[in-house]
């Protein structure tokens, strides 16, 4: 949880105890209660010449002459009044002195004194409730820090942020499963109420989860975030944070990976000339030269690829090789119908899905299901991406849901999302 700077504090607690009107009884029992502007207190003769003294030294920011008299306060104070007042005034000393220093140490007394006085009004516990709160999260006081903000919130105090504040110090604390979960808590409620969740709050999310390798939550969190704020940049950077990037949240292998790729290529998401070319390389170790090719095609033709580049010239050239071997696709057909198992089917699905003919992709790889001896899931998360390119958004979605087996089922997952929140901008 973020730090609050000390100066931030002092200023907070400045506005609220500014030094106390302390009116003679004499004076206070001619007015009648409702009246009164300022609570009035029963103080001794020498306790009220005291307390005098020392705010107006306080006033003055006489720190030197206002420090023994409120200790003589503090020593000398019998009543529930007489403690309210000396409290106050040395909360008062400790904010000077922590406005010169930037050390916000001494507040801790008074403050805590003041919560326990009667004569203390709830509005300011609450008020100083939360200050304790903040001194407690600046200390790495986790659970004091809660305590605190729980006690304020009872009390009343009105900050929209304090709900928030606690869901960080639970998950600083490290619990990241109940933390999440009351931070989703909040936010249905935001949308509820019409509201739209600030979009760190998912980044925030995503993150606490990754750090603690919570996988299935990671990527629910991204699927909230991905629903909520579908920019091109932000499916992007999550599907390379999900699955392509070096420590990524799933481990892929390149088959897998690809159909990431394809997810982006699908969206308009692929972003730079990086992107193209990996996506190509990984496609052409697969044995799929013609999804390579249309894929540099692209980079080029939207200027993400430089005409230049050596590595797409070479890429390009080895893909186009490979379709020159491997002949019409038509024949590869015919003999992966006539095949005793799946495999060919599978292969020749990956040339018609590279090639962008969605119904012949579908179509070898429901062959390849039939014959058997393929991964399934790899053949359906493979239909739903011809069907959602196809524009069947149903039969997409349809294929994807029997994806069931990680890390496969991410992926699928990843897909599903997209079909409802497709990249925008």
């Amino acid at each position: 949880m973020k730090r609050i700077s000390n100066a931030i504090l002092a200023a907070a607690l400045t506005a609220g105890v500014a030094p106390l009107a302390l009116m003679p009884a004499a004076a206070a029992a001619q007015k009648k209660e409702k009246e009164q502007k300022a609570p009035t207190f029963k103080l001794s003769k020498d306790f009220r010449e005291l307390a005098t003294k020392a705010q107006a030294a306080v006033t003055a920011k006489d720190v030197a002459t206002a420090e023994p008299l409120v200790a003589q306060m503090e020593a000398s104070a019998a009543t529930d009044d007489e403690k309210y007042i000396a409290a106050s005034t040395r909360l008062n000393v400790e904010v000077t002195k922590s406005q010169a220093s930037n050390n916000t140490a001494g507040l801790k007394g008074p403050l805590v004194a003041l919560m326990a006085l009667q004569r203390t009004p709830q509005e300011d516990k609450a008020k100083y409730a939360y200050q304790l709160g903040i001194m407690a999260n600046n200390a790495k006081d986790f659970a004091g820090a809660t305590t605190y903000f729980q006690q304020a919130q009872q009390l009343g105090y009105n900050d929209p942020n304090l709900p928030l504040q606690l869901v960080k110090l639970k998950l600083a604390s490290g619990d990241t499963a109940g933390g999440t979960a009351d931070l989703a808590k909040l936010m249905d409620a935001q949308v509820a109420a019409g509201q739209k969740p600030d979009e760190q709050l998912y980044r925030y999310a995503i993150s606490s989860t990754n750090q603690k390798k919570m996988g299935a939550e990671t990527l629910s969190w991204i699927r909230r975030y991905l629903t909520a704020y579908p920019t091109a940049k932000n499916w992007r950077d999550m599907v390379v944070f999900y699955g392509i990037q070096p420590q990524a949240v799933v481990k892929l292998d390149k088959q897998q990976a690809v159909d990431l790729y394809r997810l982006l290529r699908t969206g308009k998401a692929l972003a730079d000339q990086y992107d193209y070319e990996l996506y190509a390389q990984y496609t052409l170790d697969q044995g799929i030269p013609w999804e390579a090719k249309a894929v540099l095609t692209e980079g080029k033709a939207a200027g993400k690829v430089p005409a230049g580049s050596a590595n797409a010239t070479g890429l390009l050239s080895a893909a186009n090789t490979s379709i020159g071997n491997e002949g019409s696709l038509a024949s590869l057909e015919t003999r992966a119908k006539a095949s005793a198992n799946g495999k060919l089917a599978n292969g020749t699905g990956d040339a018609y899905l590279g090639s962008g003919n969605w119904a012949k992709a579908v179509e070898l790889y429901r062959v390849a299901l039939a014959k058997g001896g393929v991964d399934a899931d790899a053949m359906n998360t493979r239909i739903g991406i011809a069907l959602a390119n196809s524009g069947d958004k149903a039969g997409a979605k349809a294929a994807f849901e029997t994806v069931k087996t990680p890390p496969r089922d991410g992926v699928a997952a990843l897909w599903l999302t997209f079909l409802d929140a497709p990249p925008v901008g």
